[in-house]
């Protein structure tokens, strides 16, 4: 994941009400190092050097460099929030919902393959969210690093649906979610990390992934 760094330093102080902007500012500076140096091997002070701030000045938007790191993931949640809120406006079937959630979860992961290498395969989730799972007791939305909890609340929340329209499930709801979401990952992760791989057609492979993943978990009627 070799990557060089495009963010113009920038070290002008900010008006009031333009924060939000330097808080953009670092974000985009500390993926860029991430990717191209390694999250253990960037420090706070080199992602102020490659915005043009002290690293005081940076430590009033993160308090530590695990803080940015939960945010560039709520980003990339949030991208996939954003979809999923579209496909709750067209009126489907929970079970076909579940097969575009599927699909639209591993466009969206092709889209944009640096920000999902980050997210989930670095080896950089913070210790406290590993310990703490996808299922929080509560999920606060505002709290930095539950959006991931979210995102998978809301998938189970389709496995329920499904339910609700008299599918039975091979699987509990929370451990079906999580054989959709790893049979997907896995798809995605030899795409991301294999791309000149000769693979046979793209579409066919998401498209096959999807079925087996939806009938190994659904018990669905012989015609579907």
């Amino acid at each position: 994941m070799e990557h060089e760094l495009s963010t113009p330093v920038i070290g002008a102080r900010k008006r009031r009400g333009e924060g939000h902007t330097r808080r953009d500012e670092i974000l985009v500076a500390a993926k860029e190092l991430f990717l191209r140096e390694g999250y253990q091997a960037t420090t706070i002070r080199r992602i102020a050097d490659v915005v043009g701030v002290s690293a005081p000045a940076l430590y009033l938007y993160f308090k530590d460099k695990e803080a940015i790191m939960l945010a560039l993931c709520d980003q990339t949640f949030g991208g996939l929030l954003e979809r999923m809120d579209a496909l709750d406006k067209e009126a489907l079937a929970p079970i076909d919902r579940l097969r575009r959630c599927g699909e639209d979860y591993i466009r969206f992961a092709l889209d944009h393959p640096r920000e999902y290498w980050l997210t989930f395969m670095s080896g950089n989730t913070p210790e406290h969210i590993k310990k703490r799972g996808h299922r929080p007791e509560v999920i606060d939305p505002d709290e930095p690093g539950n959006t991931g909890a979210v995102a998978f609340a809301r998938l189970m929340g389709i496995f329920r649906d499904i339910e609700s329209t008299g599918l039975q499930l091979h699987y509990p709801v929370e451990t079906a979610a999580e054989l959709v979401w790893m049979s997907l990952h896995g798809l995605v992760a030899a795409l991301i990390n294999n791309p000149e791989f000769p693979w046979t057609l793209r579409d066919e492979l998401i498209a096959g992934m999807i079925d087996m993943a939806v009938r190994g978990i659904v018990r669905l009627p012989e015609k579907a």
